[in-house]
């Protein structure tokens, strides 16, 4: 690398990579895809840039500034329009409001990395209680036995699936836990380290608006300013069901200690291994029916990334 290209700013680079994928995205649209005329005399290909900026609601020259890299402040609002003008895919969206600098102010709804593969692994752990979290919490795939854990979990809305809203808030998961305090000491310790790396995004806010609003609880620990890392140790839960379980937590991270990760549940002793087949037993005896309880592929999913920015 030159010495030049070394002092470019960073703030460059990511303009001069954003002005290039906003042209590439638009050459590659068709006039017809959004509802335009193609005209005889179209000479560019696909969409021209005063297309675009129709289709975005914002001026023509602010727009073409934009591809030519100049140095505009861009807000996530019209970044928004800018991608559903452009079509863009959830990949791409995100690659937009990374090279912008900007946070999605809609994030989307698709639960991301938990694959087929996943979902068959959450069943063949059963009657072991496994699920797949990220690190806000939000439970985006779990398995039968999981789900009748603490609480009937399929009863629960997907906005609401969230390990922190679930301790502070439903009362058959608080009942489930022995040492309650003890929990909501340690998981808002917790999501305070997760959270200082996610301060902006609207998604973590939203969730700690809504605790802070419906726990009393919640917020007297956050004021505490507490801070503890990721751990593995025994819990002892109390299933309405079957009655004590004493389990070994163990969290598998998918990627980055900081993102998703599936969490297991191994008996530590015979009792418990025996109480985990009763549960299993008694979910296999439910009736098939209705709208929380039909079998999808051995575990459930709800779609949470970003959802709980909503609730």
């Amino acid at each position: 690398m030159t010495t030049a290209a070394a002092q470019v700013p960073e703030t460059d680079i990511r303009r001069h990579e954003l002005a290039g994928f906003l042209r590439s995205r638009r050459e590659r649209i068709t006039p017809e895809q959004v509802g335009l005329p193609r005209g005889r005399r179209r000479r560019t290909p696909g969409l021209r840039r005063e297309e675009v900026a129709q289709l975005s609601a914002v001026g023509v020259t602010w727009y073409t500034w934009l591809e030519q890299a100049r140095d505009i402040q861009v807000s996530p609002q019209v970044l928004d329009s800018l991608a559903r003008a452009l079509l863009l895919d959830r990949s791409e969206r995100t690659h937009l409001f990374s090279l912008a600098g900007a946070v999605d102010p809609a994030p989307g709804s698709d639960c991301t990395g938990v694959t087929p593969a996943f979902h068959e692994m959450l069943r063949r752990l059963e009657p072991f209680p496994a699920c797949i979290q990220n690190s806000r919490y939000d439970i985006l795939a779990y398995n039968r036995t999981y789900g009748r854990l603490l609480c009937d979990l399929d009863a629960v809305a997907p906005e609401d699936r969230n390990c922190l809203l679930l301790a502070y808030n439903n009362e058959d998961w608080r009942a489930s836990v022995v040492d309650l305090p003890a929990m909501h000491r340690v998981m808002a310790a917790k999501f305070r380290a997760s959270m200082a790396e996610h301060l902006a995004e609207p998604a973590w806010k939203a969730l700690l608006r809504r605790l802070e609003a419906t726990s009393p609880e919640f917020g007297e620990i956050w004021a505490r300013h507490e801070v503890v890392g990721p751990s593995n140790r025994t819990k002892i839960f109390r299933n309405a069901r079957v009655g004590l379980l004493r389990l070994d937590h163990t969290d598998l991270w998918l990627g980055p200690s900081a993102g998703p990760r599936m969490v297991t549940y191994v008996p530590s002793d015979e009792e418990s291994r025996l109480g985990l087949e009763r549960l299993m037993a008694s979910v296999l005896a439910e009736p098939q029916a209705g709208p929380h309880s039909e079998p999808l592929a051995g575990s459930r999913t709800t779609a949470l990334t970003g959802s709980v920015a909503e609730a």
